[in-house]
């Protein structure tokens, strides 16, 4: 009996696996119709969710400056912002594409902190009346639970190198000195935030740090003080972005495959992204343009 059951045990994860690669050879000879319908179009690049790293992003991007079918892209966003770092690198490259091809984007729900910044060196930004954008600014947190630790008798004991090293400890109450070290970095990358809003949308400065305080914007209020462009649809943006690219009738829309990877890899990095999103960091200490929260 007990042969039996590992018997079909054994043939159902056979057959189970076979499937899998079924699915996987016929999606690799079908792919995208829109990819694979040929001719010039509009490049359609995505980014949704928590920006914690922006390799797949830029990857995209630099294909679609690479891709001499693709007349103009329309760069889709749905975040409420991330680390600092990955925001910069996409805001870079898109500020590169917008050298050479016209870059439309479209807000989906939110398009805010790290999501507004990301936007703003494109050619052109549509939002949706409702979308959430804006929150200029810029955070760290940390927690104390040095009242916890003595009310339940735990201690913890620290060697580090110098007095800055184990700054932001959630063991210890955080000193002036140590505030005032943090503050200047959280100054120095929000005047880095207000610089490349204030390029991006050709924009004073003054302008923009006098509503870069962290507050959130509807897609309307935001079109009233210059952060978007148009009130729109993403049908909306492709339209503008055909026309932007010399495209007659209904444009083809050209995605860029996504890059293929060992199952466990894939498994790995989305738990390290739900991880990095759960504690607002992927590893140590974390600057995000992100929503407060």
């Amino acid at each position: 009996m007990r042969k039996l059951l590992l018997w079909i045990l054994a043939l159902v994860l056979g057959l189970s696996l076979l499937f899998a690669a079924c699915v996987a050879v016929v999606s690799a000879l079908i792919g995208d119709d829109d990819t694979l319908a040929g001719g010039d179009g509009i490049g359609v690049v995505e980014l949704k969710g928590a920006i914690i790293d922006g390799q797949e992003v830029i990857r995209q991007l630099r294909s679609m400056k690479k891709d001499e079918h693709v007349k103009a892209v329309v760069f889709r966003v749905d975040s409420p912002g991330g680390v600092v770092g990955p925001s910069q690198e996409i805001y870079a490259a898109v500020k590169d594409l917008a050298k050479t091809k016209k870059v439309v984007v479209s807000m989906g729900s939110v398009a805010a902190s790290g999501g507004y910044y990301v936007s703003a060196p494109a050619t052109l930004i549509y939002a949706n009346p409702g979308t959430i954008t804006g929150s200029i600014g810029v955070l760290m947190k940390f927690s104390n639970i040095e009242g916890l630790m003595d009310k339940v008798g735990m201690k913890a004991y620290t060697i580090k190198t110098g007095k800055f090293k184990d700054t932001g400890s959630p063991a210890r109450a955080m000193t002036d000195e140590e505030r005032a070290m943090l503050q200047g970095v959280i100054d120095s990358t929000h005047g880095q935030f207000v610089k490349a809003v204030a390029q991006g949308r050709k924009l004073p400065e003054e302008t923009v740090r006098a509503i870069a305080d962290g507050r959130i914007f509807s897609g309307e209020q935001a079109l009233a003080l210059k952060l978007v462009d148009r009130i729109g649809s993403m049908q909306d943006a492709i339209d503008e972005a055909a026309r932007l690219g010399g495209i007659k009738g209904e444009p083809r829309l050209i995605r860029t495959p996504k890059k293929k990877g060992k199952l466990v890899d894939m498994l790995v990095e989305g738990a390290a992204g739900r991880l990095g999103v759960l504690t607002g960091a992927d590893s140590g200490v974390s600057v995000d343009y992100r929503m407060g929260w």
